[in-house]
């Protein structure tokens, strides 16, 4: 067995990097609605009550049991808001204290339920030895009690966030010390905290070991820089960002109440859990680990407190169904693995009399807990098995989502509906995990894209006038999934038509109202909420951008700058720049060719280069995210240019900046 002090001497980190992801979203694994009945709408701001009725009669969403879990352990609730380095509200403890009573019209009860059971915000204590801090961000911190200090479970995912939830935990607790941390998985909501935690210079002398699972780094960066704008920009969507909360916007964020949009930063781990099973000491607490990849996330471990009968559950079960694919974009993940997983969990379980994870509120008893485990294994594995069972019979993907439902048994397992994750989404990520999304029909092998589909379609329907009155009428019956793709089909082809845009706006706003699922319900309501407002103004913050990437491993970077080339602008070029870092002693060849850019990292400059950059680390990443120009380039202390200065600029201005505010829904602009 491993032992683990924070006193101990540890391996060398070199040079400690910092990993920071772009905005609070941008990682996140985070991340439908279960098969809600369609909802006639009402001649005011909600379903009518008729439809809302039969939602709230279908279960006992008021299940007193689950409320006292919620509640359990309360010790203090915090108050007001915390504010970020340039101004901005990164939390608002009081945003969500609308959330009272019984459903509105505007909310489907099971959603609010849930908004109200994620809504006990606070410090509790889960058993002796282990508080978890919940509703500070979208995760929970948790703190177990070490022999020097506090050992902290996942730090949140925003400096500002973590620091306040910390010193919160001090104030009620006493002033321990860090002596560990332990990231559950590679979601930025996980650790992008760390650094209002613990100091980097500790972690580097070997003071505060961190410890994650094998993969960890590769996957905490890898995905979300590449793909970091478009993620960003859905992500807005995903979590609400630019919707007012109240009982007609934005209620919950499914896993928990919202996300901090603050500071993100990591510290890579000093300490892997790289087998099956692993057990180790963590600061005189004896720590059972489960690696679990490729499930939740890439890079996820779920553990046991033997000592302590405690068992952390991560993020491969939590108080609701998960994603199998995200809707702000990632990966699909294995359904099948991830079930298995969960059932081997009820191994690595056994002897807990608590079960708490890194979402939502805990479970105690062994019973509650098995039945808790076995719950959530038999949804994911249904869905698996029937979407595989439909697909070879022919089925694709859309046909599946709408026919395929629970049985009543699992239907009714309240912890595991679609609060976060859907049905109808997982079985479009299941299937996509093993068909792509091209269903073998040739007519859509090569489809045309949905602008000139759009046209066409309005043009069959007598022009954009008539289709909007069939789309009324589609919405006057409840027919609101086909009013919606018609009204959208409108404005692609003719963005400028007002009755079609606030029909749609009307439309969405239905929609949302119905949706069990917190991002379905954010989807819909961010949607609307631009159709009449325009996309964003401004993307991700460069003040936060800069403090976020200023360790990200330079492949990673170099990666992103290859995919930010315009190929059709780069063609017949034929370029080759050394890029040399006078603080790292880093030195890389860029070579286009063919419209591609490669990099290779190299003992020395080439000799045949075109031009040599020399710069700092920091200006290198100033000048990735536009907050250093040409002139900048030109004049600034920190660089230094070598060779042909023209064709440095020639392969400077064939990067596209990432601005993530491109319009989502059509835009009338």
């Amino acid at each position: 067995m491993k032992s683990i002090h924070p006193n101990a001497q540890r391996t060398p980190l070199g040079t400690m990097k910092i990993i920071a992801l772009g905005t609070a979203a941008i990682a996140l694994g985070l991340a439908g609605c279960s098969r809600s009945p369609q909802a006639p709408p009402s001649t005011g701001g909600g379903m009518s009550a008729e439809a809302h009725q039969a939602l709230k009669a279908a279960f006992n969403w008021s299940d007193p049991a689950v409320f006292a879990d919620a509640k359990r352990g309360f010790i203090a609730k915090p108050s007001g808001q915390i504010k970020g380095d340039i101004g901005q509200t990164v939390w608002d403890f009081d945003s969500f204290d609308f959330l009272k009573g019984d459903a509105p019209v505007t909310a489907h009860p099971g959603l609010w339920r849930q908004a109200l059971l994620n809504n006990e915000i606070g410090l509790f204590k889960v058993t002796e030895g282990v508080w978890q801090l919940r509703g500070f961000d979208l995760a929970n911190m948790t703190l177990i009690q070490g022999k020097s200090g506090w050992i902290v479970v996942d730090p949140l995912t925003a400096r500002e966030t973590a620091a306040y939830a910390l010193e919160f935990a001090r104030k009620h607790l006493g002033n321990q010390a860090v002596s560990a941390v332990i990231y559950t998985h590679s979601h930025a909501d996980h650790f992008g905290g760390v650094l209002g935690v613990v100091n980097p210079q500790d972690v580097a002398a070997g003071k505060v070991p961190i410890v994650a699972p094998t993969g960890f780094m590769e996957e905490a960066t890898s995905e979300s820089v590449l793909a970091g704008g478009a993620m960003g920009r859905r992500a807005m969507y995903q979590f609400a960002r630019d919707v007012p909360r109240s009982a007609e916007g934005m209620i919950d964020g499914g896993l928990g109440k919202a996300v901090g949009f603050g500071r993100i930063g990591i510290l890579p781990p000093t300490v892997l859990v790289d087998k099956p099973v692993q057990e180790m000491r963590i600061d005189g607490v004896r720590v059972i680990f489960q690696n679990t990849p490729n499930t939740e996330a890439p890079s996820e471990m779920t553990f046991s407190l033997p000592d302590l009968k405690a068992y952390c559950g991560a993020e491969l079960m939590v108080q609701t169904l998960h994603n199998v694919i995200t809707p702000r974009g990632a990966k699909a993940r294995d359904a099948l693995h991830w079930a298995r997983y969960i059932d081997e969990a009820r191994h690595h379980a056994r002897g807990a009399e608590v079960f708490f994870a890194s979402h939502n509120w805990p479970v105690w008893g062994a019973e509650n807990i098995d039945n808790f485990i076995v719950g959530q294994r038999d949804v994911m594995k249904y869905l698996h098995d029937q979407t595989v069972r439909m697909f070879n019979g022919g089925m694709n993907a859309d046909e599946i989502a709408d026919q395929i439902q629970l049985p009543k048994e699992l239907d009714q397992i309240m912890h595991a509906r679609g609060y976060y994750g859907s049905i109808r989404h997982n079985v479009r990520g299941i299937y996509q995990f093993y068909q792509t999304l091209f269903d073998g029909n040739p007519a859509n092998l090569d489809a045309l894209p949905r602008r000139e589909v759009a046209k066409r379609v309005v043009d069959l329907a007598g022009g954009a006038d008539k289709a909007t009155q069939a789309a009324q009428a589609a919405f006057d019956k409840g027919d609101l999934r086909w009013a919606a793709q018609l009204l959208d089909l409108i404005l692609r082809d003719q963005p400028k038509h007002e009755a079609a845009r606030t029909l749609l706006v009307k439309t969405y706003r239905q929609l949302g109202f119905a949706a069990e699922s917190s991002i379905w319900r954010n989807f819909y309501l961010s949607g609307a909420h631009e159709l009449v407002a325009g996309p964003p103004a401004k993307g991700v913050s460069r003040a936060l951008v800069v403090d976020m990437l200023k360790y990200t491993p330079t492949e990673r970077l170099l990666e992103a700058m290859a995919a930010s080339i315009n190929g059709p602008k780069a063609e017949g070029l034929k370029l080759k720049i050394n890029l040399v870092f006078s603080d790292t002693q880093e030195n890389y060849v860029l070579s286009l060719e063919r419209s591609v850019m490669h990099h290779v990292k190299s003992d020395k400059p080439a000799a045949d280069a075109n031009a040599t950059l020399t710069l700092t680390n920091d200006f290198f990443l100033r000048m990735m995210t536009g907050s250093a120009g040409a002139k900048d380039l030109l004049t600034s202390s920190e660089t230094k240019i070598g060779g042909s200065t023209i064709d440095l600029g020639r392969f400077l201005t064939l990067m596209e900046p990432v601005p993530g505010t491109f319009a989502i829904v059509p835009s009338a602009r």
